[in-house]
């Protein structure tokens, strides 16, 4: 190959690398370094209009409304004791087994996770309640970080997830309703797999069991948290039952959950605007993100580098288990220095037409990109759930890495569970077609 087909993809790439280690925000280093890719194939006037029609197109859907809908119900939940009351749930039902704390802390993890569709504010909310008390029983910090840490992404896989409405943009319009669907037994899988770890963890060290409690109080605590589960059956069964669109789903979730927090009596009006702020801030970042990388999306179609990635992975196997071993990898290194969104945005238009020529279903392989790109959440250098889990569990990373390791294997193994049984992903979408 000549030396001028490389220029545009050494331009981009390497621009993109040299601003992440000089500390440039992702966001900017992807939008920078699409333009220089694209000034190399046409003027730099020609080039700012092509990039910006790109991002603002890209923008363009009804379906990205979702997202600061999402965003927002998620911050007033936040904020409106909701998670308190999930938490208090998961330690009814889960109380008497060993290590209860931890399991509690998976559990309301996939509880508000799945009702806040956010990671982050997950293991803000799930960690701030749960930290407190296990350190009071005498649980080690960094496990208990830990296991806050790999248990706040599940929420991405039980809808609402706004990573999955990501990938339905940048896949070409697959099914929210059946990414959705397709979400809530890997999702389920991953808690279970991680309750198993922190079971054996327990009782090698001999953690304490909770109180146990009465029928009555586990009625009561039931009681209080169905409100705040009955959002979940709203959105899924509306969506599902074709009552309303994923989009007009994330509005009611917004009034229902203000309703919530105002009969909760634990926000009011004058906090609102704190509320609406940070929400808008949020959804700037992630929507200027979408765009920018909306934006690197097609500078690598431009250089022709989707074509390339699939030659240099066919070339390597045919057999389609094997290629999407390989995908699996190159996904994990991406993890750990892109976060989710913009990977979904890059890599999907580059790895779903390899994936669909092996007869792999767009619902499956969206479920396998998201679970992959989740774990990158939760490590080192980009890691943003894990940054914020040592904060909340105050510890620090090097001595969180050890409670670490079984958890990652655990995930490994969830997710080899997910690439290899396809119906894990596609039972419910196929039981449940959105009509």
């Amino acid at each position: 190959m000549e030396l001028e087909y490389w220029y545009p993809i050494i331009v981009l790439f390497g621009s993109f690398a040299i601003m992440l280690a000089v500390g440039i925000p992702i966001t900017f280093s992807i939008g920078l370094a699409s333009l220089l890719s694209i000034v190399t194939a046409l003027p730099f006037d020609s080039a700012i209009s092509v990039i910006s029609q790109k991002m603002t197109v890209g923008l363009d859907g009804f379906t990205l409304l979702a997202i600061p809908f999402f965003v927002l119900a998620g911050n007033i939940m936040n904020t409106g004791g909701i998670a308190r009351r999930l938490v208090n749930l998961a330690q009814a039902m889960v109380g008497r087994m060993p290590g209860s704390l931890a399991h509690c802390n998976v559990l309301a993890n996939s509880l508000f996770g799945a009702i806040s569709g956010s990671a982050v504010a997950s293991a803000a909310a799930v960690g701030g309640i749960m930290a407190p008390l296990q350190e009071k029983e005498g649980y080690d910090p960094a496990f208990s970080a830990a296991v806050n840490i790999t248990s706040a992404p599940i929420g991405l896989m039980i809808p609402p997830s706004n990573v999955l409405i990501v990938y339905s943009l940048a896949s070409g319009g697959t099914s929210v309703a059946a990414l959705f669907l397709g979400g809530y037994l890997p999702g389920i899988l991953t808690a279970v797999a991680l309750m198993a770890v922190a079971a054996v963890y327990a009782r090698r060290h001999h953690y304490p069991v909770a109180q146990r409690i009465n029928f009555r109080q586990f009625l009561r605590v039931t009681w209080d948290a169905i409100p705040s589960l009955l959002l979940i059956f709203i959105i899924i069964g509306g969506i599902i039952g074709g009552v309303f669109t994923p989009t007009e789903a994330s509005a009611i979730a917004v009034v229902y959950s203000l309703l919530l927090a105002i009969l909760y009596r634990e926000i009011s009006f004058r906090n609102l605007p704190a509320v609406l702020l940070e929400s808008v801030v949020t959804s700037s970042i992630v929507l200027l993100l979408v765009g920018c990388s909306l934006g690197m999306s097609w500078a690598m179609t431009n250089a022709d580098i989707p074509e390339l990635i699939n030659e240099m992975i066919t070339s390597v196997s045919d057999n389609k288990w094997v290629v999407l071993l390989i995908i699996n990898i190159i996904l994990l290194l991406v993890g750990t220095f892109m976060d989710i969104t913009p990977a979904i945005l890059i890599f999907t238009p580059i790895f779903l037409p390899i994936a669909n020529s092996l007869g792999i279903d767009p619902i499956h392989f969206g479920i396998i990109m998201v679970f992959n790109l989740s774990i990158g959440l939760c490590t080192p250098p980009v890691g943003t759930i894990l940054f914020v889990g040592c904060s909340i569990g105050k510890t620090s990373i090097d001595k969180v890495v050890r409670p670490l390791m079984p958890m990652f294997l655990a995930l490994f193994a969830v997710m080899a569970m997910i690439c290899y049984f396809p119906q894990l992903s596609l039972l419910l979408p196929t039981l449940f077609a959105p009509s």
